[in-house]
């Protein structure tokens, strides 16, 4: 296997090359020490009343699931209350706790003891320790709330079918309870998604950014959950000129909520729920009450209940005009693809529920939308193309890809840039690893 790359080495510029021996990973030896290092001390989930914040009961009484968007326990026990039903993690989250140094006893004792079970060494070591520290974070949060939490892979398996499977059994195992996995929006994730759900693990599908892609994903794949990181949506329009982006997230969010509520009333077996993420004010917080699920960073929990401003109680999110530079249309700024779906995307949603998708590829996927017009829903983006886009970071200039869909353009940003704090936190383990 390729070695990880040195301490100190460039991340921003070179795309992750981790491979994934699944045979390895998922040989009983390997996977029963990793799970018992995984749930080494681990209570068992909280079972215990929290009070009621008036703030957070109207968001509830508006129909809106809540979650905290943190992996940090001690910002969570600051405003966790009965409102609360979840809190989510990721790969950058995970990466903050690890980098404290909180867990780099826990990183060596864990190395110390996977290895050489089963031929573990180097980067397959470096994987399963990782895997056992996401793993410890989650369950802490578990511990402490008795909450649903959202667990990220690694995004060595982001196009993956086979092992984002393996990997996504192996965490469910652990709390099926309590552990929802998130997988992200690519055309392999897509199809692993409905094998994961088919055997019964509920899934988080991740870093989606438009009501076309939530549509495709929940007709198709029927995840648990769907997202739209919103914030991000705000941000791109702004940095790149298009305007002062206020509400585009929102919309796009509004939009995919009337998606996913078309998709549950159109077909009984899709119970596909609506997220709304990346949000980055108290008042985004509470201008979308109504949608499904609000995912709340604790700095927007917190200016929310700093504001005294109650949430409004409708039973649907608010409608948001948005404006761009100039005057143009939001087709001439080629924002509109993140609230609209053309009747060519339903065509190929259609056309694909009525393939045999038990031997499909990714490839596969692609070819088909291509065949429907709507390529650009899933472009094949070459490693040098994603290794230009990890440089820039979560925000992509969008004058370098005037050909790509926002939408899409943006998840792959999104992708990249946990890429980078996954790298950032493996050549930690490495090096913890290399101590042990």
């Amino acid at each position: 296997m390729e070695p990880l790359r040195p301490a100190g080495h460039d991340l921003r510029r070179e795309a992750p090359r981790v491979t994934v021996n699944h045979d390895l990973h998922a040989h009983p030896g390997v996977v029963n020490a990793a799970r018992d290092l995984a749930l080494e001390g681990f209570p068992g989930a909280a079972n215990r009343a929290f009070e009621s914040t008036a703030a957070f009961a109207a968001l509830k009484a508006a129909g809106s699931e809540l979650w905290l968007d943190t992996g940090d326990r001690e910002a969570a026990s600051a405003l966790w209350c009965a409102e609360f039903a979840g809190l989510t993690t990721n790969n950058t989250l995970v990466n903050q706790v690890v980098q404290t140094g909180a867990l780099d006893d826990t990183a060596r004792e864990a190395a110390r003891r996977l290895r050489g079970v089963k031929g573990l060494s180097g980067e397959a070591l470096t994987l399963e320790v990782g895997f056992a520290l996401n793993a410890r974070v989650a369950l802490d949060l578990v511990a402490a709330f008795g909450a649903t939490v959202s667990v990220e892979l690694h995004p060595a398996v982001a196009r993956d079918i086979a092992g984002t499977c393996l990997f996504a059994r192996r965490y469910h195992a652990l709390a099926p309870e309590h552990f929802l996995i998130k997988v992200p929006l690519t055309a392999d994730g897509m199809l692993a998604v409905e094998r994961v759900g088919a055997a019964g693990i509920p899934v988080n599908m991740t870093i989606e950014f438009s009501a076309r892609q939530n549509y495709v994903a929940g007709l198709v794949a029927r995840p648990t959950y769907v997202n739209v990181f919103l914030g991000r949506l705000n941000s791109v329009v702004a940095e790149n000129g298009l305007g002062d982006g206020k509400f585009v997230g929102e919309k796009a969010t509004v939009a995919s909520q009337r998606a996913v509520n078309e998709l549950r009333e159109a077909h009984p077996g899709i119970a596909t729920r609506q997220i709304a993420a990346s949000l980055r004010s108290g008042g985004q917080v509470a201008d979308l009450a109504g949608v499904d699920v609000l995912t709340i960073p604790p700095k927007a929990a917190q200016e929310l209940l700093d504001a005294g401003r109650p949430a409004p109680r409708e039973a649907e999110p608010r409608e948001f005009e948005v404006a761009f530079a100039g005057g143009r249309s939001a087709a001439e700024a080629g924002v509109d693809v993140l609230w609209e779906i053309a009747p060519q995307v339903r065509r190929f949603g259609a056309a694909l529920l009525d393939e045999d998708r038990r031997d499909m590829t990714g490839a596969d996927v692609l070819e088909l939308a291509r065949d429907y017009g709507v390529g650009d829903l899933f472009r094949a983006w070459t490693a040098e193309e994603e290794a230009e886009i990890r440089a820039k970071g979560k925000i992509p200039d969008l004058s370098r890809w005037p050909e790509a869909a926002l939408d899409d353009l943006m998840t792959v940003s999104a992708l990249q840039s946990f890429a980078a704090d996954q790298q950032q936190l493996d050549d930690r383990i490495a090096r913890l690893v290399a101590e042990a």
